[in-house]
Formats: structure tokens, C-alpha cells, sequence
């Protein structure tokens, strides 16, 4: 005897999301207490490398095992054809309708829901890991800066590097709006969001700012070759994580500063810059209200 686990985090053109997972990991855990050999598939785009179902030997398998979502569909009767000599169970899925072919192709169906019935879903009470919460606070093109600015090429680094760093990541953006629900309409919803988080990695001069306001060390990112504005404003605050464009493509030095975010003594130092600011430019400015021209 031997299994296939398979789910919609299995398929080529299907998607993982995170309850689908976390089902997949409940029926692993079930079937190795009960020691029945196993396997799971996931989606060579989601886990490349990783068993492929559509690359294994059926004649392998005894059983399949389709956990989770909707049992319908071209690529679950895909399942039905390729392992057709197998045992098929279906277990935490949703049956939309019971005559249809896809449902009736399993030899048994342990549905969390059908007919408006509900049984709690395979998701609820597996054991996660807690990592950390990462705002990703990216600058938009800067043309002001004219051929010194290297965005394009530091923000594909960024983000190809913080692709594969365990960690939670939130996208976020300061800009503000009144219509559009995917962003914050005050500068206090933004600031109440950066509060909860554990790190930032921003190419944005409030985006360090405001996550030290907040207590929240930050990787900076400057995305202008010789620095810009990012880079005045870490020295005028003396935050000491701080990547030049020249080097955002390396990646021992993210990680280095990554972990330094990261520590006791990252978030120590950015409790420190969150202590209110220097009034200094604020007093020029009333100074100079207060002077009057000579004409």
C-alpha cells in the first residue's frame, strides 16, 4: 500500500493557498501516525522539484487522497483518469453538485460541506510556525533623479531576494487615498498597520521614517546610484542599516542587515529613533516667518 496526497496545490495550473496547505500537512500527519507509506504532490510551480503527479508512476500507488476545495472540474477528473486503478478518497472538499462526474469518480467522499450541511474544515488546528511580519514599502520611479536613479534594477533585487526570506510579507504602500480600499485614507491607519509589524525593507524615505517612528527597524534601500534622499535621511537619523543601490544586488548583505532588523539589538536601536524629532527645520522656517523682508 502506498498513497498519493493530492489537493489544488498539486496542480500545474491550479493554486495554494494557505488552507489547502495546511489540509494537505493534517492528512500527512494522519497517515504517517497510522504508518501508511505515503507522498505528497505539490505543483511544480508552487514546490518545483517536489513530487509532480503528473511525472510519478501510478502503477506506484494504491490509494489517492484529494484533500480540500471543490471537488470539480477538468483537473480533478484529470486525477480520476491518470490513477483510475487506485483507491480514490476525497476528504475535506466541497460537493456542489453530487451527480456531477468528478464527485461520483471517488470511491468515497468525506465532504466539509454539501447540501448546506458543514463539517469543520481540515485547516482548523494544525500547527503553524510564527515568523516574521515584513512590510515591503517600495518607491515608485523617482525621475527627478534622471540617469542616477536605479529602481528597476534594485527593486527586482529586492524583491527577488525577500522572495526567499522565511518570512510574512506585506506589501504597503504610503501613498493615501479616500476611494480606494486596498490603501490607507490617513497617515494614522498607515502608521496603526507599521506598528504591528516586526521589520520593514523599504526604497522610501518615509518608509524608514515612519516604521522608526513606530519602533519598527528598517532595511533601507536607497535607490539612487550615490545615494539619495534615503541615504541623507538614515545618516541624519544615524540608522546604521542602510544598502547603497550599488549593492542591493547582494545578497550577503541584505541577509546581513536582515538579521541585524531582526534582533534584539536592531529593534533596540529603532525604539530609540522612534523618540520624537529634531524641531530644527520647523524653527528655521518660523524664524524666517518672523524676519521681515528687506525691500
Amino acid at each position: 500500500m502506498r498513497a498519493l496526497v493530492i489537493g489544488w496545490a498539486s496542480f500545474r495550473h491550479g493554486e495554494a493557498t494557505a488552507g489547502d496547505v495546511l489540509s494537505m500537512r493534517r492528512v500527512d500527519e494522519a497517515l504517517s501516525t497510522m504508518g501508511l507509506p505515503h507522498d505528497l504532490a505539490w505543483s511544480p510551480v508552487y514546490r518545483p522539484g517536489d513530487v509532480n503527479y503528473e511525472e510519478v508512476d501510478p502503477a506506484r500507488y494504491s490509494h489517492v487522497v484529494f484533500v480540500c476545495g471543490p471537488a470539480h472540474g477538468r483537473q480533478v477528473r484529470e486525477v480520476h483518469r491518470r490513477f483510475a486503478h487506485c483507491h480514490r478518497i476525497a476528504v475535506g472538499v466541497s460537493v456542489i453538485d453530487p451527480e456531477d462526474d468528478t464527485v461520483t469518480g471517488f470511491d468515497q467522499i468525506f465532504a466539509r460541506d454539501h447540501d448546506g450541511v458543514g463539517t469543520p474544515d481540515l485547516s482548523l488546528g494544525v500547527p503553524t510556525d510564527t515568523v516574521l511580519v515584513t512590510g515591503v514599502i517600495l518607491a515608485p520611479e523617482q525621475r527627478e533623479y534622471g540617469d542616477s536613479g536605479r529602481h528597476t534594477a534594485v527593486h527586482a533585487s529586492v524583491k527577488d531576494w525577500i522572495a526567499g526570506v522565511d518570512c510574512a510579507r506585506v506589501p504597503l504602500d504610503t501613498r493615501l487615498a479616500a476611494s480606494e480600499w486596498e490603501r490607507c485614507e490617513t497617515p494614522d491607519q498607515f502608521t496603526s498597520i507599521l506598528s504591528h509589524l516586526d521589520v520593514v525593507v523599504t526604497t522610501r524615505l518615509h518608509g524608514l521614517v515612519l516604521s522608526l517612528q513606530a519602533g519598527v527597524p528598517a532595511l533601507a534601500i536607497d535607490p539612487v546610484e550615490g545615494g539619495g534622499k534615503v541615504t541623507a535621511q538614515a545618516d541624519a537619523l544615524g540608522w546604521p542599516a542602510l544598502v547603497p543601490a550599488e549593492e542591493a544586488g547582494n545578497r550577503d548583505v541584505l541577509d546581513s542587515w536582515w538579521r541585524w532588523c531582526s534582533s534584539v539589538q536592531g529593534r533596540a536601536v529603532a525604539a530609540l529613533r522612534a523618540l520624537p524629532g529634531d524641531d530644527g527645520l520647523v524653527r528655521d522656517m518660523v524664524k524666517a516667518l518672523k524676519t521681515r523682508p528687506v525691500r
